[in-house]
């Protein structure tokens, strides 16, 4: 049933209303009683009024009064019913044009005949008549209840969907909340004791070697108390209200993310400055990421930070040499390369990363130059 449905509703609408017209048509040709040129304009002038059944329903059905009066025909008076039942909320006013298309059927024509066909047969004939008129009436109410249930059953799912989103920003927003007291009482009083202790040390260090690297693990744990912080306000933003954001890092941040890295890193290449910020965030990311996996994993080795621009893409290469000590057990969560190739592909680039055949380590990632 709903796939007759489907490939009638694909049907166009002139097609429809000119088979209409035919069939009315081929009706009072089959059903012809008055040949008069009155009977014949009448009946013409009724099927014609079919094509704009849609946009005057009752204009229409009013037009074809006539055609139910002086021929005995069917099609142009029902259809013209059909169509004011669907699309009419006005039950009084069907009600009057069953009972007008009734006794249109019923009036004998020419009205000088009224007499010989007696009212026992005129009334039956009325009875007949509303009966018939009735049927398109009813059928025309039914499609259009129908379409308003469904359209209240999409109004009800849409209000599941809404529900549905509701809930889970709840569940998102307590997670969020829960995540930010977790990362203010325990990781910013982790890191909290690293500063003070690298501060201590770098008061009492004699060492200028000794000192220069507590300066460098002081400030790397200052920065990153303010980032934490900023990360703690926006997860207990929950997403219902505006945050302001901290300045994102740029290009013209990367030789001071290289200097303060706390490794032998050097800097070298130049990106257009129309490099849109999406790009520029992510590049700056992985060379964070590359030099910090240096750092924990590759202690006493140097590194090379080189950004390029090749054809319509841009990039970074950053290569590490061997180790020369032992590298300390740290903890890690083993998904900062699995965030960078999700960023780079969201921004349809790549990334690779993987061991130098010197004992390093190179991470490269390559960007389309209009990636934003």
């Amino acid at each position: 049933m709903s796939r007759v449905r489907a490939l009638w509703e694909r049907v166009p609408a002139r097609v429809v209303d000119l088979v209409l017209v035919i069939a009315a048509a081929v009706d009072v040709w089959l059903n012809l009683l008055d040949d008069t040129r009155l009977g014949i304009a009448l009946a013409s002038l009724g099927c014609a009024a079919l094509v704009f059944r849609r946009r005057f329903p009752l204009a229409v059905f009013l037009l074809t009064l006539p055609v139910s009066l002086t021929q005995p025909v069917a099609v142009a008076p029902l259809a013209a019913l059909f169509t004011l039942a669907e699309r009419s909320r006005n039950r009084p006013l069907l009600a009057g044009c069953v009972a007008l298309t009734a006794v249109a059927n019923s009036i004998p024509w020419p009205l000088a005949g009224l007499t010989d066909v007696g009212r026992t047969m005129t009334l039956l004939t009325f009875v007949y008549g509303l009966a018939t008129a009735s049927a398109p009436v009813l059928i025309g109410q039914l499609l259009q209840a129908h379409r308003d249930l469904a359209r209240r059953l999409v109004e009800i799912e849409e209000a599941r969907e809404h529900e549905r989103a509701l809930h889970a920003q709840a569940v998102l927003a307590r997670e969020r909340a829960q995540l930010a007291r977790e990362m203010h009482d325990v990781v910013s009083h982790q890191v909290s004791l690293i500063a003070v202790r690298a501060g201590a040390l770098q008061v009492a260090a004699k060492d200028a070697d000794a000192k220069e690297a507590a300066r460098t693990i002081r400030s790397l744990s200052v920065t990153t108390l303010d980032e934490l912080r900023t990360m703690v306000t926006l997860l207990r933003a929950s997403g219902g209200h505006a945050t302001e954001l901290t300045p994102q890092p740029t290009l013209a941040d990367l030789r001071k993310l290289v200097e303060s890295s706390g490794t032998h890193a050097e800097l070298s290449g130049q990106l257009p400055p129309t490099v849109a910020s999406p790009a520029q965030r992510a590049l700056y990311r992985t060379v964070q990421e590359a030099l910090t996996n240096v750092r924990k994993h590759a202690p006493g080795a140097t590194a090379r930070v080189e950004v390029w621009q090749d054809g319509d893409g841009i990039g970074v290469t950053v290569t590490n040499t061997a180790p020369t000590r032992p590298s300390l057990s740290l903890p890690g969560s083993q998904q900062g390369l699995v965030g960078l190739r999700e960023r780079a592909e969201i921004l349809h680039g790549t990334l690779d990363a993987g061991p130098t055949p010197e004992g390093g380590y190179r991470v490269r990632l390559r960007l389309p130059l209009n990636a934003d």
